[in-house]
């Protein structure tokens, strides 16, 4: 095909076009294809139709190939990027864009390049983030690869800026200030939005550094690469840029600078940046520029020792440029408050002045009104700290330069440059404010600051004179003294230190005997001051010491030193020292003695100055002789006070505060017996100790300490302070004393009562001792019957006894505690029913009733008679309750006068009734009225002391089964009092479990474990209520549980060791019926021992353990314990004739008669089984019939070994007859009848065993 045809359809495929044909111009164009498929001209042609046509893979393929064959043409990169701005590609549009950016420019066709990167910034306005319009702004600044081939372009016309399509290009070619300005704001927000953003996701993260720090790692990523100071500076170096703007940029580009300075670690790149920041704070300094953050880096980064050395030139530059702010108010105030002239005097014309804050209103609040918002400034600490200096706020003092050397700490930090001027200005502020903070209370911290200081300028007065002070106060004289010489040969003519440098030189040298040369130097020194105006407090104190001179060369120069204390108080009435001067002269020179002016003048010193330790002193002696306990308060703490107390002023803020060497010994002496009589015993020990530092020697304080640790219950505290005390004074028997009673509140019974008997040698009629004595032996008396030591307990209850007696006949004042001990002695005794040695017990009870012999027991007369063990030789519990009983009613007589006491004594006798009650047959006929007088005498004891919770439990014991609901509120009363009470939520638990209330019951004995988990009767409680609900398995758990435990109340260890072995044997032999296998049984047997161990005489308990016995082979001794049980219940069944006491003694013969039989006796085994036989003729019921099938079954058998054949016949028949319609009683005593038939051997016997079984 020739050229012409080509030529002929490109040109119909472009008329097509021009028509809107797309149809035909698609087919024109690839018919041209089809024979030149490389013709540009034709793919662009294509494209262009294809597109309009909506073939969008076609059109974009055209195009690619005819980019393909020429990419230098602009046709078919117009056509492409016409086609993806129609499909919405805009990634690849704007690719394309830039692509014909490229050849416009290097076409050099500035108007078609212009409009092009404008397309690119329109669109990266619309879609695109912060950071690809801050790249598509950058299209138009110089440097840009667009910038030479726009740089041509026309400056636009502002007045018609709408005339063309290229006038924002051409006003960024002509002034890129906004360009930059927009860009600047672009990146300000984005990098914000990136370090909260990032912040906040890597807070989240585990093991994540503080807010701070991690701003300070985001900040280094972002701050090292961001632009924001490049284009910073092209703005300032823009010549469009207005002055405000250049200033304003150039504060931005000193902040963003500074932030990035303080999130850089220590190194180079701080270096290099913190000089930057240098160069940038000293021109704006220099320039005077008002950039308040400049000129405040600058003076943070000024290193100064003192606020003089900022230059008040430079302060009131500072103060001039930033009239408003708080730093300059501040700085105004301190010059006014300080004296400093506002403006250099040459400068000061009043056309010229600027406008500032009024000057009225004080100073002083100008300072603190600025400073409330200036925490974390360093020069308004410093400021703020030489006013408290100069204030002598001693206290605030320190806390401002404590806080200000936690800034410079904070600013060498940041910066990375060290500041030393500036923290040795605080340093030494702080070392001045600690030496006259309550002195000496802060010289041992104050003291190394000093040091440290000296090692830096050993010339620094302030630190000179600071060490010379605490130098005085540690009477080093002659040290102190070669520092004030030190100071005064530096400021030889100086009228504030290098004078008071002279006067303590010459008081120091007073002090070490040189008196007359110092008051001649004190004089010199006075009559500088004379000279010089607002300087009577100096003259004051340069008199007293004058006066003080005189006093203490002889007694002949002590007139001359009076007139010169009256001098001191003329210059300056408030100057304490000079009255307590006077009050001793008063007192011990004045002729004749007045020791009224001389208190006066005491009291007057002590209310202008606290610290006036030795009026103090004299004031608290004069009113301790007058009895004004009081008033010896109030003059101790306040002397405390004065020496700075505990928190010294500054809040307890180290261990060296809280560790310091009092002053005033006495004063904390005084304040820890008050606290001790007041019962605020932590306040009383801490009193104490502060005094011991001072007196380490003292017994007496260290006896005070442990009678504080002891009524505090830090016992063991309170014995290694007494002994120490003994050691200082091993004569002090009321120590050794103190040490015995706490040896026996900590259960060292032995021990203290060898204390005691040890006073005793020494001291026989002590009778405090003596009830002390008698106490120990009862307290372990109890102790020992806890641990199973019956023996042990006797003897030491006897020894209570004994001692106590011996307090009654030799101290007759002091009965009711001795019966007290007798009382509980007897009790104790009673708890038991045989004694392991009856002589000893027998002795010693016998002693307490020949004391009683006499005394008329009224209330107790037809309830109480005294035993007569004498006569019969023996004695058992029930004596000894009787006796206690006995002792406690005389108790009741004797404590007439004190409320606590006679609620005791009256509470004692009724629980000693109820105890004694319970020893007594039931059937007695003085039960109720004793009953009656017992709950009368508890009734009183709560009268006299209502609010004690023992009184009502006990209380709530006595109504237990008879009266549930007063026993209800008698527990809750006393859960009100104490609800933390293990027994107390037990015994309620019990309550409700005997009433049927097993919730509420299972309720209280859960809160008893919970507070008390090895409280045995709370678990024994526990099974019971399973018991009830039927969950037997648990039942028993709980019980294993309970008989485990180290139980510290006997009854409830002995009822769960026989509820236990009751439970188990009985689960055993429901479970096994016959019970052969030991293990089964030998944990039963175990408990029941130490059961039989306490209750000897229980018939329950005895019986338990005889079928126990059988069940392990024991035959003999199961035989011996049933008997025990069977003699026991018939002399029970004698005194009280009750049914159910004959039932247990039924079945206990028929137990018996069983052993019997197997070990060989049929002829006991009958008889035994003849009398179960006869007692239950006459009842009925399902265990009779059992009882009496069991009883005439063993008869029959018993009869059938002793070879009466006819008499077991009639016995098996009559145990067939008493089963009754009874199916399981018939078919078991058919069983055994038939196999003892069978065992007789004969035919006959035999046959009749098989009719026996046939028949039934």
């Amino acid at each position: 095909m020739s050229s012409a045809f080509a030529k002929q359809k490109l040109k119909a495929a472009r008329d097509a076009l021009g028509k809107k044909k797309f149809e035909e111009a698609k087919n024109a164009a690839s018919q041209v294809l089809e024979y030149e498929s490389d013709n540009y001209n034709a793919h662009v042609f294509l494209g262009l139709a294809c597109l309009e046509l909506g073939e969008h893979d076609a059109s974009e393929k055209a195009y690619r190939t005819a980019i393909e064959l020429n990419a230098a043409q602009l046709l078919a990169w117009q056509g492409l990027s016409k086609f993806y701005e129609k499909t919405g590609a805009v990634d690849k549009y704007l690719d394309t864009l830039t692509k014909l950016a490229d050849l416009h420019a290097k076409a050099g066709d500035a108007p078609k390049c212009a409009e092009t990167l404008q397309k690119i910034l329109d669109i990266r306005r619309d879609s695109g983030s912060r950071r690809q319009l801050v790249d598509a702004l950058n299209l138009f600044l110089p440097g840009s690869p667009y910038y030479d081939a726009i740089s041509s372009l026309p400056a636009p016309d502002y007045t018609n800026p709408e005339g063309n399509t290229i006038f924002y290009a051409q006003s960024a070619v002509h002034n890129s200030l906004p360009v930059l300005e927009e860009m600047v704001a672009l990146l300000e927000k984005d990098e914000a939005e990136y370090l909260t953003r990032e912040i906040d996701k890597r807070r989240t993260r585990l093991g994540a550094a503080g807010p701070e720090q991690l701003r300070k790692e985001v900040g280094r990523e972002v701050w090292g690469s961001s632009k924001l100071p490049d284009l910073y500076n092209e703005i300032v170096n823009h010549p469009k840029t207005s002055d405000e703007l250049r200033r304003e940029t150039e504060s931005q580009v000193l902040q963003y600078r500074r932030q990035y300075l303080f999130a850089l670690p220590a190194g180079k790149d701080k270096n290099e940046v913190l000089g930057q920041v240098e160069e940038l704070v000293k021109g704006a300094v220099v320039l005077q520029i008002a950039d308040e953050l400049a000129w405040n880096t600058y003076l943070e980064l000024k290193d100064c020792s003192t606020v003089e050395d900022h230059g008040y030139d430079i302060l009131r530059q500072y103060m001039r440029l930033f009239r408003t702010s708080s730093l300059g108010y501040m700085i105004r105030g301190y010059m006014l408050y300080s004296g400093i002239p506002l403006e250099e005097e040459e400068e000061e014309e009043a056309n010229e002045t600027p406008a500032v804050p009024s000057e009225g209103g004080d100073p002083f609040d100008i300072v603190m009104d600025a400073f409330a918002t200036l925490s974390n400034s360093l020069l308004a600490c410093r400021l703020m700290a030489d006013i408290y200096l100069q204030e002598e706020d001693w206290a605030q003092a320190s806390k401002i330069s404590g806080s200000g050397i936690e800034l410079v700490n904070r600013t060498e930090d940041n910066y990375g440059k060290k500041i030393t001027k500036t923290r040795m200005g605080f340093n030494v502020a702080l070392a001045t404010s600690l030496v006259h903070l309550f002195p000496p209370k802060h010289h041992a911290r104050a003291l190394p600051i000093l040091d440290d200081v000296l090692s830096q300028d050993a010339d620094n007065v302030s630190a000179l004179m600071g060490r010379a002070y605490i130098l005085e106060a540690t009477q080093k004289w002659n040290e102190a003294e070669e520092c004030l010489s030190h100071v005064v040969s530096l400021l030889p003519d100086d009228i504030e230190n290098g004078l008071r440098a002279k006067e303590e030189a010459a008081w120091c040298r007073s002090q070490q005997g040189q008196l007359e040369l110092a008051a001649d130097d004190l004089t010199a020194v006075k009559e500088i001051l004379e000279t010089l105006d607002g300087r009577e407090a100096d003259q004051a104190r340069c008199l007293w010491r004058i006066g003080k001179c005189y006093w203490e060369m002889d007694a002949e120069h002590r007139e001359k030193a009076y007139p010169n204390f009256i001098q001191a108080l003329k210059k300056n009435p408030s100057y304490a020292p000079a009255f307590t001067s006077l009050g001793i002269y008063y007192s011990e020179c004045a002729t004749p003695r007045d020791p009224t002016r001389a208190s006066k003048c005491f009291q007057k010193a002590f209310e202008l100055d606290a610290r006036e330790a030795e009026a103090g002193r004299r004031l608290a002696e004069a009113f301790a002789d007058e009895g004004e306990w009081d008033l010896v308060e109030v003059v101790a703490r306040r002397t405390i006070e004065g020496e700075g107390g505990l928190d010294a002023g500054v809040g307890a803020s180290s261990a060296a505060t809280k560790r310091f060497l009092p002053t005033n010994a006495w004063a904390w002496k005084a304040v820890g017996v008050v606290e001790l009589v007041h019962r605020n015993y932590p306040s009383a020990i801490q009193s104490f100790q502060i005094a011991l530092r001072a007196h380490p020697d003292d017994a007496q304080l260290w006896v005070r300490l442990g009678e504080a640790y002891g009524k505090a219950g830090r016992h063991a505290a309170a014995i290694k302070a007494l002994e120490r005390a003994l050691q200082l004074d091993p004569n002090d028997w009321v120590c050794t004393y103190s040490i015995g009673d706490l040896q026996r509140q900590t259960g060292q019974y032995t021990e203290a009562a060898a204390a005691f008997e040890g006073i005793l040698e020494s001291q026989p009629a002590e009778v405090g001792v003596l009830a002390a004595l008698a106490q120990t032996h009862l307290d372990l008396g109890r102790a020992e019957v806890l641990g199973g030591f019956a023996a042990r307990a006797e003897e030491s209850l006897a020894k209570a006894v004994i001692t106590a007696m011996k307090v009654v006949r030799e101290h007759p004042g002091f009965r009711a505690v001795a019966w007290k001990v007798i009382g509980d002695a007897a009790f104790t005794l009673s708890q038991r029913e045989t004694f392991f040695d009856p002589h000893l017990v027998l002795s010693s009870l016998t002693d307490i009733l020949s004391l009683l012999q006499d005394i008329r027991h009224e209330r107790l007369e037809g309830i109480v008679q005294p035993p007569y063990i004498a006569e019969s030789g023996s004695v058992a519990g029930v004596d000894a309750a009787t006796i206690a009983v006995l002792a406690y009613d005389l108790r009741v007589d004797l404590n007439v006068a004190e409320k606590v006491a006679r609620a005791s004594a009256w509470f004692d006798l009724g629980a000693a009734l109820r105890s004694w009650l319970t020893k007594l047959p039931s059937s007695s006929a003085i039960g109720e009225k004793a009953e009656k007088l017992a709950l009368s005498c508890m009734t009183g004891a709560l009268r006299e002391e209502p609010a004690n919770e023992t009184y009502w439990m006990h209380l709530g014991d006595a109504h237990f089964t008879s009266q549930p609901k007063t026993a209800q509120h008698c527990y809750i009363r006393a859960l009100d009092i104490d609800n933390k009470n293990v027994e107390l939520w037990t015994r309620l638990g019990l309550l409700y479990m005997h009433h049927d209330d097993t919730q509420l019951a299972n309720e209280a004995l859960y809160r008893a474990q919970v507070l008390d988990p090895d409280y045995t009767l709370a678990w024994v409680g526990q099974a019971m209520v399973a018991v009830a609900n039927d969950h037997q398995g648990d039942a028993t758990t709980l019980l294993e549980h309970a008989v485990g435990l180290a139980a510290d109340v006997v009854r409830c260890l002995t009822y769960s060791y026989l509820y236990y072995a009751h439970r188990t044997y009985g689960a055993l032999r429901a479970k096994y019926g016959g019970i052969t296998n030991p293990d089964f049984v030998l944990p039963i047997f175990h408990v029941l021992e130490r059961y039989l161990q306490r209750r000897t005489n229980d018939p329950t308990g005895l019986h338990l353990s005889a079928l126990v016995h059988e069940a392990l082979g024991h035959l003999d001794r199961g035989a011996a314990l049933a008997g025990r049980a069977v003699e026991l219940l018939e002399a029970s069944y004698e005194e009280t004739e009750d049914s159910s006491v004959e039932r247990q003694y039924t079945i206990a013969i028929s137990n018996r008669a069983r052993m019997q039989l197997a070990l060989g006796a049929p002829e006991e085994a009958a008889a035994g089984w003849e009398t179960a036989s006869g007692l239950l003729e006459e009842g009925d019921g399902p265990e009779v019939s059992a009882l009496r099938v069991q009883a005439e079954f063993g008869m029959g058998l018993a009869r059938m070994q002793l070879g009466e054949v006819e008499y077991a016949l009639e016995a098996f028949q009559r145990a067939l007859e008493a089963a009754g319609d009874d199916l399981v009683l018939r078919g078991h005593v058919a069983v055994l009848m038939a196999q003892a038939l069978w065992s007789v051997g004969t035919e006959e016997g035999r046959e009749s065993a098989k009719a026996q079984l046939l028949d039934w």
